[in-house]
């Protein structure tokens, strides 16, 4: 199946589907306000059918946007956005510690009938100004099947200490707040997704906070139309090889009292990343029409090789 890319340079790249749905929007633009943490986020996503499977500042965490990356406790910075957790204190408005992440150009933008590649440069900036982290990201968006009705994004990150120490990589479990382990590559769903319904391999979805695996799936029915969309978030194999991988990643996931995925880094232990020293990881978001049970994302992902 065909897709058609359009870009308004300062702004965003946009992926539509051969019917003319808009199935992605990439926003490098910088936010408005810097307490949300000013980052490129993707919002919206879309099904095939056009039903948007992301959620874009909610009254209840208005720096959840979309799709984005995050680090939420970075060296004593919060490159999540919002209020930052303080154990003892709980979560304090503290803007001094919200960074940013800026997007300084794309070094790879190849655009073919069925495929989008684009290769991002941005750096992390903590509040104060200064240069903490190199960012090269890659963002793919690939095997549009309008038959399955489902298509797939691929986000990569290669990350690179700035410092003259070394970064930290944390999240509020780490700092005291028990299964609150947030941070790193972060889904929000749209408000009519609360309440659905979480898949994932080897174990009950009331158990999945905090688990690991190759893979999670979110699905939830609408609001307004009659209809079901299911999101799949993939790791990459090598993401869950403790020889290749920085630091072991943990799901985390919640369907109450608002719906949001994160491939945490950093659930239950931190982790440093040394001078000059950089770390890898690769994911898979799959956005498909309809309710999926878990043998059909796992024979979907199967066919989908890395």
């Amino acid at each position: 199946m065909s897709i058609r890319v359009s870009h308004v340079h300062g702004e965003h790249i946009a992926v539509a589907a051969a019917g003319g749905t808009e199935i992605l929007r990439y926003v490098y633009r910088p936010d408005a306000d810097a307490f949300e943490s000013r980052k490129p986020y993707a919002h919206p996503l879309r099904t095939l059918a056009g039903h948007t499977v992301t959620g874009y500042r909610p009254n209840d965490h208005r720096w959840h946007k979309g799709l984005q990356m995050t680090a939420s406790h970075l060296s004593g910075q919060n490159f999540w956005g919002g209020n930052s957790y303080v154990h003892g204190e709980g979560y304090l408005p503290l803007p001094e510690r919200v960074g940013s992440m800026r997007h300084d150009g794309f070094t790879g933008f190849t655009a073919t009938a069925d495929r989008l590649s684009v290769t991002e440069e941005l750096t992390w900036v903590e509040h104060g100004g200064a240069a903490w982290a190199r960012e090269s990201r890659g963002l793919t968006v690939h095997s549009v099947d309008e038959a399955a009705g489902t298509w797939a994004l691929d986000w990569s990150i290669r990350l690179t200490n700035l410092r003259t120490e070394p970064l930290v990589f944390g999240s509020p479990t780490t700092a005291g707040r028990e299964m609150a382990g947030y941070t790193g590559l972060q889904w929000r769903g749209p408000r009519d997704f609360t309440g659905g319904t979480v898949l994932a391999p080897g174990t009950d979805a009331e158990k999945a906070m905090g688990s690991q695996g190759p893979w999670l799936a979110f699905t939830a029915e609408h609001d307004d139309v009659d209809a079901h969309s299911t999101l799949v978030f993939a790791h990459a194999p090598e993401n869950l090889d403790e020889d290749a991988a920085v630091h072991e990643s943990h799901w985390f996931v919640r369907s109450e009292p608002f719906p949001t995925v994160a491939f945490s880094w950093a659930f239950f232990e931190e982790f440093e990343l040394a001078p000059g020293d950089s770390f890898d990881y690769r994911y898979r978001v799959v956005i498909a029409d309809g309710a999926w049970d878990g043998e059909r994302v796992a024979a979907h992902l199967e066919s989908l090789p890395w």
